[in-house]
């Protein structure tokens, strides 16, 4: 059977320009207005008057506040990914890897992002609340958790003495403190003075973290 022969009511035409730009705006709002209050604080109303659009079109485009949360944070989800998975092959295939390029690979990559589009703060923020709220531990699990995986394998192999619980504590302090470094870097400034690039922060993070992995291990009980 054909598209033609199709009954109308089964066929579904492509979204037009207008509709896609809509959407785009819809969600570019939802993130603004999540990543300034979380979820909690965020109302349909706040998103709706953030875009410009009645509320109805936010319910249209994005469903209820929580698929539209899920929406919100899967948009960016799968360019990051690209980018992290193509720094890592690129760093495997550079040389002999070490824990500080692995993690180059991982954290370089939506910093990067940050400084040729500053939206991606706001997202930088989004994907702090799912990371600190169990509500949200399926959303992680689908956006995050698969290219996780591969940086797991690759500091599993560099640091055979650490036990994969240890090394995943690790990992998440690690990615809290470069949340915070994306999300609260007048902090820094505030505590410390200025002075040191946000660039060169970064390294600063990269070595911290390296250094807490390849650090003596905590000892599991029985385990001598």
């Amino acid at each position: 059977m054909t598209l033609s022969e199709l009954p109308l009511q089964t066929r579904k035409r492509a979204p037009s320009k207008r509709a896609l730009a809509t959407k785009a705006r819809v969600l570019d709002a939802a993130e603004t207005v999540f990543a300034a209050k979380g979820f909690d604080g965020a109302t349909i109303r706040d998103i709706a008057a953030h875009a410009g659009e009645p509320v109805g079109t936010i319910h249209h485009h994005g469903g209820g506040k929580e698929r539209l949360f899920h929406q919100t944070v899967a948009r960016r989800a799968a360019t990051l990914s690209e980018l992290r998975l193509t720094a890592l092959e690129a760093a495997k295939e550079g040389g002999v890897l070490t824990v500080e390029t692995v993690l180059t690979a991982f954290f370089k990559p939506f910093f990067d992002v940050t400084q040729d589009d500053p939206s991606w703060r706001n997202y930088a923020r989004l994907v702090a609340h799912v990371s600190t709220d169990v509500r949200w531990a399926d959303i992680a699990k689908e956006c995050f958790d698969p290219t996780l995986e591969p940086f797991m394998d690759a500091l599993t192999k560099l640091l055979p003495n650490q036990s994969r619980q240890n090394l995943a504590a690790t990992v998440v302090f690690s990615v809290s403190a470069f949340l915070a470094l994306l999300t609260s870097r007048d902090r820094i400034g505030a505590i410390g003075g200025t002075g040191a690039s946000e660039a060169e922060e970064l390294q600063d993070l990269i070595r911290f973290c390296s250094q807490g992995m390849t650090g003596p291990t905590r000892q599991r009980p029985g385990v001598t």
